[in-house]
Formats: C-alpha cells, structure tokens, sequence
C-alpha cells in the first residue's frame, strides 16, 4: 500500500512515498480488513521481504519479470474470484459466512457483466446477421 519510488544518490532530502490505496469501488472495509490481515500474518510469520527492484517493471519483458519472481494480476474478474476463493488467509479474515456471500455476490456480478451484450457487440456484429 506503501511505494518509495527510486531515489537519486546524494538527494535522499527528495525521497518520497506514494500512498497506493484500494479502487474506490471497492468495499472499503472488506478490503482493509483482507490488507491488514495480510500484513499481520507476515509480521506473525516473519514473512521475509523481497529485494527492492529499481528498474522499471512496466519497460520489462514477461522473461526479466520471471526472472524477478513478478507475477500478473487476474486479468479480468473471474479470474480474480477464483484465486480469491483459493486464499486461506481472505477466508479465515472475512469469516466463513462473508466469505461465501462475497464469492457468491461476485459471481453473480461477473455473469451479469460475462452475459451483457454491449453497444459496441451490437454495432459490429448485429449487421452480419
């Protein structure tokens, strides 16, 4: 949640901290709680911390990412729902009853989104028909 970009030597005075907070759409409180659950559960468990990486993540190839142990995010919302599901630590922080009715809420929300059929879908292929 915390970002120090890249500094340059001898001006440490210009450091600064970029506060990275959650989209706003999202429940804050659902959100915060899974966030402070996390770092509890690395400071409980002395989580070692990766090594800094000052190059620019976005200029690299999939390769150097590897290389980096940089993964990708879910590239779209059922992919996040289902690595969500995975997490032990989301289902012990939420509760089980939370939980489950966040999962379900979230399928229900990526198949009325999977299943919409845009302005765009009926501009381009309503004419072949």
């Amino acid at each position: 949640m915390i970002r120090v970009p890249m500094y340059k030597p001898g001006k440490e005075e210009a450091t600064r901290i970029e506060f990275r907070s959650p989209d706003p759409a999202c429940n804050p409180y659902l959100a915060f709680a899974v966030m402070l659950g996390a770092g509890l559960e690395g400071i409980e468990n002395k989580y070692e911390l990766p090594d800094p990486i000052e190059e620019d993540i976005y200029e690299m190839n999939p390769g150097e990412r590897r290389a980096h142990g940089i993964t990708d995010l879910p590239g779209n919302l059922y992919a996040a729902i289902l690595e969500a599901e995975k997490s032990e630590l989301v289902r012990k922080v939420l509760g089980e009853h939370v939980f489950n009715k966040f999962i379900e809420n979230k399928k229900i929300e990526w198949d009325r989104y999977r299943t919409h059929v845009s302005q765009f879908e009926i501009e381009r292929y309503l004419p072949t028909l």
